[in-house]
């Protein structure tokens, strides 16, 4: 999900860039603001934060309910 955010927050500053614009407040607005927010969801993404939901019980893989599929 941080990844996302990190994605439209570039693309927003790429749109910005391209359109020559600051929507009249250009210490809130400009490149390398929103470069930066860019780059810190980026690095949470990288470290793990906001991943989901962890699995409580301690086994890892996937969860097979009734027969398991590639078993004859």
């Amino acid at each position: 999900m941080l990844a996302i955010a990190a994605a439209v927050v570039f693309g927003f500053a790429l749109l910005l860039d391209f359109l020559n614009t600051n929507f009249g407040a250009p210490d809130l607005f400009n490149f390398q603001t929103l470069a930066m927010l860019g780059f810190f969801l980026l690095a949470l993404y990288l470290a793990g934060v906001g991943s989901g939901p962890r699995n409580s019980s301690g086994s890892s893989g996937r969860r097979f309910y009734g027969r398991r599929p590639g078993r004859g």
